[in-house]
């Protein structure tokens, strides 16, 4: 029987300039495991951020109602006035989309939607896939709508990060236009999935595969189980060239050069998946469902698809997309990177636990920006997120990051469950001494479908969990009852949290402005800053709309103070320095920990200054 290509689609909303990883990857694993099978991987999202503007397209993509709205109203026209409403509601106040018309949004999308749809002879195939992510489930159904009615015996698979076990049969009931989803990693299921289409003409009979959930075969079925690899060495580099191409048809105008995704791990060390328990893995966390336990490709393998997508690509931008990092693995891929004397441009996100020596090797290796995992700054709060770090870890690397000119990119959780006014009150405290680094971004707690607050909410004052109300807008209300989605909303504590946090909120909104104003000159100095005469040193306090404040600490002084340039525990303190009298000590630490010179947290002590001269890898 001849082999029919196979469709891979990715719709609307994910960073437009970054092609999308898991088509590439599950194309080039199908077609290594099914040498001669065509597969064709439409990342069509590009094409509709170039018809709407890549600003736009940008502004709508950051907020997920904002996006689900666009084709919430092309799929149920008669629900289009409330879900303008949701729209308008979702955006920041300050966001320009205000002005302008939501039809004149909807009716650019749909035109270049429906013009790529009737392009494609899609009867030609033999399977479609789509991969749903955040912000991707109502273009998804769009566009399977649509798909469905030129080419009705065409299957429909789904998988991604959006179809938790819980998902899955009910959104198969709700939509009968799919016929099958894979739960979890999808290369090996998908590529099971393939074998057995190629030789059957119904779908209603293919047998069962590990991994894969069947329309026809759910009655009396068992949860989804999930079908992974072993080793990450199995997986050819991702195949992006679909992507690039696209990108060629475009006007000069509307050309760039694109960031190519690159795994170097799934999964996440910190979520220990086997531990059936509250304490498993960050408390709010759900990036994880997909996958069981913590895979790394080895850092060889990691450095030369690097090497051979950037050649092969003509782009230097390169994006990590692993959620935790494999720490020695990844000094070691760093290394390699910073040898290849290549100009790269790198995204990543870490712990906060990441060391200074690890982040220099980033550095050099041609890291400008990382997003990392902070998420609050009281020691309290973070207990109770799981985070396994203090407050003191938080605003070590912001100032690391702030010391090595790293940018980094990293939220404030505002409202967590069971918050208490005291974790406000540290936040609040502990606010003051990281406003000399760049700010965080608040981000108010959603409660997310399979995280451990939702699995056990007892333990985090939860009452009760359901679909967010704001489904109930966008999707038909029987599909907004039954099938569980991502985001969900809970009964406890959020009145209480929302205006418990209010304060915190407008702190970081000053942090912002003020931050912005000193720092707005490209030679603008640090707000915090020393000078080093090597018997004395000179802090440097810059101030708004006030002179710097200067001082002085000479001798014994400033041997302490650069001493705990690292965290250093008082016991620390006054062993490394027996001359000078205990008291004396404390007294200089209160000084300097009042002054915001300093921080301090259970009796350890934080210099927060840095260097006014920028100082190299292991000074």
């Amino acid at each position: 029987m001849p082999v029919k290509p196979i469709a891979l689609v990715s719709t609307p909303w994910p960073l437009y300039s970054r092609p999308s990883v898991q088509l590439a990857t599950l194309k080039s694993f199908l077609q290594q495991e099914h040498p001669g099978l065509v597969v064709d991987a439409h990342h069509f999202y590009l094409s509709a951020a170039a018809a709407l503007g890549y600003r736009t397209y940008h502004d709508i993509s950051e907020r997920t109602w904002s996006a689900e709205s666009i084709y919430a109203a092309m799929l149920y026209p008669d629900r289009a006035a409330d879900i303008q409403k949701l729209f308008q509601r979702s955006l920041p106040a300050s966001s320009e989309l205000h002005r302008v018309d939501f039809a004149r949004l909807v009716e650019p999308i749909k035109a270049v939607s429906d013009r790529f749809i009737e392009s494609v002879d899609w009867n030609r195939y033999g399977l479609l896939g789509f991969s749903i992510c955040l912000c991707q489930l109502t273009s998804t159904l769009y566009f399977i709508g649509r798909i469905k009615t030129m080419a009705p015996s065409l299957p429909v698979v789904v998988g991604g990060s959006f179809l938790a076990a819980e998902t899955i049969p009910k959104l198969l009931e709700a939509f009968p236009q799919i016929e099958f989803a894979v739960h979890g990693e999808g290369e090996l299921p998908l590529s099971r999935l393939v074998e057995q289409i190629r030789h059957v003409a119904d779908p209603a009979a293919v047998g069962s595969v590990s991994g894969v959930v069947s329309r026809f075969a759910m009655a009396g079925s068992c949860p989804p189980t999930r079908s992974q690899l072993d080793d990450l060495a199995l997986l050819p580099p991702p195949d992006f060239s679909d992507y690039f191409r696209l990108l060629d048809t475009f006007a000069p105008e509307n050309r760039f050069f694109p960031t190519v995704g690159v795994e170097m791990s799934r999964g996440c060390w910190w979520h220990k998946s086997a531990a059936n328990r509250p304490g498993s893995g960050c408390a709010f966390c759900n990036l994880n469902l997909q996958w069981e336990g913590y895979r790394f490709k080895r850092p060889d393998q990691v450095f030369r698809e690097i090497e051979d997508l950037t050649r092969q690509h003509q782009t230097l931008s390169v994006a990590f997309m692993d959620n935790l990092m494999p720490l020695k693995a990844a000094e070691t891929v760093f290394e390699k990177l910073a040898g290849s004397e290549k100009d790269y441009r790198l995204f990543c996100e870490i712990r906060a636990g990441t060391s200074r020596t690890l982040l220099e090797k980033m550095k050099h290796a041609g890291v400008v920006e990382l997003q990392i995992g902070i998420e609050a700054l009281s020691t309290g709060l973070l207990k109770k997120l799981n985070k396994g770090t203090t407050a003191m870890d938080n605003l070590q690397i912001m100032k690391h990051c702030e010391e090595l000119g790293l940018v980094n990119s990293s939220n404030l959780i505002l409202g967590f469950p069971g918050s208490s006014g005291q974790d406000v009150e540290e936040t609040l405290r502990n606010l003051a001494y990281a406003a000399i680094f760049r700010p965080m971004r608040a981000v108010d707690f959603w409660l997310g479908l399979g995280s451990p607050v939702w699995r056990y909410p007892k333990h985090y004052s939860v009452h009760s969990a359901a679909n967010h109300p704001n489904w109930s807008i966008l999707l038909p209300a029987a599909v907004a009852k039954q099938v569980p989605l991502m985001i969900q909303t809970y009964r406890g504590d959020r009145t209480i949290q929302k205006k418990r946090w209010r304060p915190v909120k407008k702190e970081l909104a000053e942090w912002k402005k003020t931050y912005a104003a000193l720092r707005r000159h490209p030679q603008a100095s640090p707000i915090l800053s020393y000078r080093d005469g090597k018997d004395f040193l000179i802090i440097r306090q810059r101030r708004l709309g006030d002179d710097p404040m200067n001082h002085r600490l000479a001798g014994t002084s400033r041997k302490i103070y650069l001493f705990c340039s690292h965290p250093r525990s008082l016991v620390e303190i006054l062993e490394t320095f027996p001359s000078v009298g205990a008291d004396q000590v404390r007294s200089f630490l209160a000084m300097m920990v009042d002054k915001k010179l300093m921080f301090s947290e259970d009796q350890r002590f934080l210099s927060l200054a840095i260097p006014a001269r920028p100082r190299g890898a292991g000074s």
